[in-house]
């Protein structure tokens, strides 16, 4: 139930793959199709943060494309754990490769003619980043902010005030037209989240 976005330049076909969940064989014949069936190029692999959920499809992914593979360095220990992390739950999970660069804030990518910038967004772990593109109104989450819903803090490194100070001072702070697209769920808006989230 973990959402893997693909986002592309329709003129140049280079893509990035945000969050692979996919964690068996079938998820990745799903994923591989749909990148065949548009043509993609895939330029970057990123991890918004690095529960095993999320990286699930790293290896798979960079195997397969050989992008640039983003994530961030705070989360490193989770990435490097992810295989014991699996075991906690009784999942096997295919051990990620490491990352080519690391995130920071205010970080922006290329692809073709559009534009972003990473949101350093902490507290459902210690390195979450959102990622924002300021011309098409879009923002993706990650576990940070959900519709109605915010991170779970119980995990690895989480502390909910760290987490309500993310989305309060570098979510709340974007247009209330943003449609943000969460790692898990449906797509919601800034300002939905504003009126509408039980947590704010």
């Amino acid at each position: 139930m973990e959402n893997t976005y693909v986002i592309w330049d329709d003129e140049s076909k280079e893509a990035a793959v945000i969050d692979p969940g996919c964690h068996d064989t079938n998820e990745e014949i799903e994923l591989e199709k749909f990148i065949e069936e548009k043509k993609l190029k895939v330029k970057y692999l990123i991890n918004t943060h690095c529960h095993i959920d999320h990286v699930f499809g790293n290896a798979f992914v960079k195997e397969k494309y050989s992008p640039i593979f983003l994530a961030p360095e705070e989360d490193k220990f989770l990435l490097h754990n992810a295989v014991e992390q699996g075991k906690m739950f009784a999942i096997d999970v295919k051990p990620s490769p490491e990352p080519d660069e690391f995130i920071y804030d205010g970080m922006s990518i290329q692809l073709g003619n559009i534009k972003n910038e990473f949101l350093f967004t902490p507290g459902h772990t210690p390195g979450e980043y959102c990622i924002y593109f300021e011309d098409d109104k879009i923002c993706f989450t990650g576990d940070v902010l959900f519709r109605e819903g915010i991170g779970r803090t119980d995990l690895w490194g989480g502390d909910t005030n760290t987490l309500l100070n993310s989305i309060r001072t570098r979510l709340f702070t974007l247009p209330d037209d943003v449609v943000i697209y969460p790692g898990h769920g449906e797509e919601s808006t800034i300002g939905h989240e504003k009126t509408n989230n039980p947590f704010l």
